[in-house]
């Protein structure tokens, strides 16, 4: 995904107003700009910065919906009801599609990003889980946790392509940057020892291609950003086990190092610059009420830090500047912004129940946003208009362009409007381990 986007439409006024500006007289200067209309130059724009802006997307487990935040000023502007339980969730790399996992339904929803709307459903394994999409957004690959299976869209059709089989109870998966591989970690291993394994599918014959041994209730993966590595979490749910970080090396499939985390660790994220690994731990003491991100330095393969969010914390993603990371609190049903600065948590989002995964769509960083503005206040400077500050983002909700639809939560401070009709009885995913990840937060919480 590119992380500067600028509207071309925006370009494409301002080069002309530029090029009248400078082959006429002042008078005629100011002629042109009031016949366009500064104000609609202006506006064009925003919504050039506006359409980009970064979203992230939270699955609700319970809530049976996908909570849209604007993470420039961390407000839930829109919610999305999808299937049954929604798990995993990733956006294509253009940022136009968001993918849903619905663990109860056994789909997948597809949501329009601009408009904030399931467009299509497809059908794929029993009980999936997670999902990603492949660098050049062609594929989305999605893991069946009970019948040990990988379903292959093809994202042009929303069609399941081709079923790949994996190890024991498959829940997390990552495309490798160049694309040539899908990583799948099988929680359950094999049926001789139920040891962790990872699957390591190629892209482009959809076979696995190499199984690695890595250890107990392996759930998640994440490639470094130049693909030579991969990091596994190996998970201590069931206390027969140390809960680790496993650090594969992708030319050999070897595992090189081990890293001890805290307890119950549930997600992983690598930063943009592959210098840190985020950690999720949902208890990172044995007396604790509250989770936590270890922070790993990859240079040393030590964790450095520990930064306290809420309560059993899962899912976990790092913004692509780089600048800040984003946790899902299960049992608190928030979300904690993290400034990768300070290590500190810098807010809080109110989001729905059970909320599992994160996801990031378009996004446009500060430089760019820095250099759209400044190129209005020359504009606007040239031709004796008053400057416009674009970086605010009231005055970006102001004009309407803060994409939001009519769903849209003005105010967070209480959990986002729910599907009436999707609420039903059932404990939210007890019954695998999957949704046990989260749920033995709160069970332990209700023992506290």
């Amino acid at each position: 995904m590119k992380n500067k986007i600028v509207s071309t439409i925006g370009i494409a006024i301002f080069s002309s107003l530029l090029s009248v500006a400078t082959s006429n007289k002042v008078h005629r200067q100011h002629t042109i700009i009031k016949a366009f209309g500064i104000k609609a130059f202006v506006i064009l724009t925003l919504v050039g910065i506006a359409g980009a802006s970064p979203f992230a997307y939270v699955s609700n487990y319970e809530s049976n919906n996908i909570s849209v935040i604007d993470t420039a000023i961390n407000k839930v502007t829109a919610t999305v009801d999808v299937g049954d339980h929604p798990a995993g969730v990733a956006v294509s790399p253009d940022g136009k599609k968001a993918y849903v996992v619905n663990a109860g339904s056994n789909t997948v929803s597809v949501i329009d990003t601009a408009k904030n709307k399931v467009i299509d459903t497809v059908k794929v394994g029993t009980y999936p889980q997670e999902i990603a999409v492949s660098p050049d957004g062609k594929k989305a690959y999605v893991t069946s946790f009970s019948n040990n299976t990988v379903s292959v869209i093809d994202t042009s059709t929303n069609k399941v392509t081709a079923t790949v089989i994996v190890g024991n109870f498959p829940f997390g998966v990552a495309v490798s940057p160049d694309g040539k591989k899908a990583y799948v970690t099988n929680s359950g291993g094999d049926s001789t020892n139920f040891t962790g394994t990872v699957s390591v599918i190629d892209t482009a014959t959809n076979a696995v291609a190499a199984t690695i041994n890595t250890g107990n209730n392996s759930l998640e993966v994440a490639f470094s950003p130049d693909g030579t590595k991969a990091y596994v979490m190996n998970s201590n749910i069931y206390h027969d086990s140390t809960a680790t970080i496993l650090i594969i090396d992708t030319t050999t499939s070897d595992v090189t190092t081990t890293v001890h985390v805290g307890d119950i660790p549930r997600g992983v994220a690598v930063s943009p610059d592959g210098k840190k690994v985020y950690v999720a731990i949902q208890f990172p003491g044995p007396d604790s009420l509250t989770g936590a991100v270890n922070i790993i330095d990859t240079a040393t393969n030590k964790v450095t830090a520990t930064v306290p969010v809420g309560k059993a914390p899962g899912g976990i993603e790092v913004t692509p500047d780089g600048t800040k990371v984003y946790v899902v609190n299960c049992a608190s049903h928030t979300v904690s912004v993290i400034d990768t600065t300070t290590d500190k948590v810098t807010d809080t989002v109110k989001v729905g129940k059970y909320p599992i995964e994160v996801a990031f769509g378009n996004f446009v960083d500060s430089n760019m946003t820095g250099q759209s503005t400044k190129i209005i206040s020359n504009a606007t400077e040239s031709s004796g208009v008053e400057e416009t500050n674009l970086s605010s983002p009231d005055k970006v909700n102001a004009a309407g362009l803060n994409h939001s639809d009519n769903n849209s939560e003005p105010d967070n401070s209480s959990s986002p409007g729910e599907n009436n009709s999707s609420k039903n009885n059932s404990t939210p995913g007890f019954e695998l381990l999957g949704s046990l990840t989260c749920l033995y937060g709160g069970w332990k919480l209700k023992k506290k």
